[in-house]
């Protein structure tokens, strides 16, 4: 599939040693793109997470700090260039009834969210703009950016704030050739949702119900939009959320 080449691309992601993320890094590196993968572990344990390739590289830094993510962007130009396609991925997820949500692990959450993703926005979009170079932005929200789902409203209203992000960043940077787009899976069989699927029968008895196709997300199918959206199929897109959730989406259920 020639339109899916990706040989041309220079992509960050961050919280790309994570459980989806790895399989989004797989999927780019096959589709031919250069990868720049920022995460917050280990350089050894990134290592034996991330696939091999010459075209991968790995950039510890945590997202959530400007000064670190600075540090990040000049490393990641001197090693690859400066990508033209940047994608806040880098996530957290938490489950507590919303009256005993613990405070601290909100604000973490909403700093790993929402914050990490604006700040590395921001600093991919600037040195655009500095350089009078196009660029594209893509942030990871869910289908429950829309949907309220039990015991994790923090994360809810993240995904909410994310996608609102997207839209300001694609409204604003439009004249400038810089373009903002989101992925938003569903009910992703991987991470705390795997887990509580396989160990948690009233989960599994809800989520099986909240997802029309009947079956938990396969990573892959996120790591393909991920592959559409970076490509150039998808030149004429900004602003807009592509939604892959299996229909959960459709009607709430719980």
């Amino acid at each position: 599939m020639s339109t899916l080449d990706l040989s041309s691309k220079t992509i960050l992601i961050t919280g790309g040693a994570g459980a989806i993320g790895r399989v989004v890094v797989q999927t780019l590196l096959a589709h031919g793109a250069t990868v720049a993968v920022n995460d917050i572990v280990p350089p050894e344990e990134a290592k034996s997470a991330l696939p091999k390739s010459d075209r991968l590289r790995y950039f510890r830094a945590d997202a959530t700090q400007a000064d670190e993510v600075k540090v990040m962007f000049d490393a990641v130009e001197s090693a690859l260039g400066m990508p033209n396609v940047v994608c806040c991925h880098a996530g957290m997820v938490a489950a507590h009834p919303v009256t005993d949500y613990p405070l601290d692990e909100y604000d973490r959450l909403m700093d790993v969210n929402v914050r990490a993703a604006f700040v590395v926005a921001q600093e991919a979009a600037r040195r655009w703009i500095a350089r009078g170079a196009s660029g594209h932005l893509i942030f990871t929200t869910s289908w429950v950016q829309d949907v309220p789902w039990p015991e994790i409203t923090p994360y809810t209203m993240s995904k909410s704030a994310m996608k609102m992000m997207m839209r300001g960043f694609a409204r604003e940077l439009a004249d400038k050739g810089i373009r903002a787009n989101a992925i938003a899976p569903g009910i992703v069989g991987v991470g705390m949702a795997k887990r509580q699927w396989d160990t948690d029968p009233s989960y599994r008895a809800r989520a099986a119900k909240a997802i029309p196709l009947g079956y938990m997300q396969p990573p892959e199918s996120v790591a393909d939009a991920f592959a559409f959206l970076c490509s150039d199929m998808a030149s004429y897109m900004t602003g807009a959320t592509l939604l892959v959730d299996g229909g959960c989406s459709l009607y709430p259920m719980d």
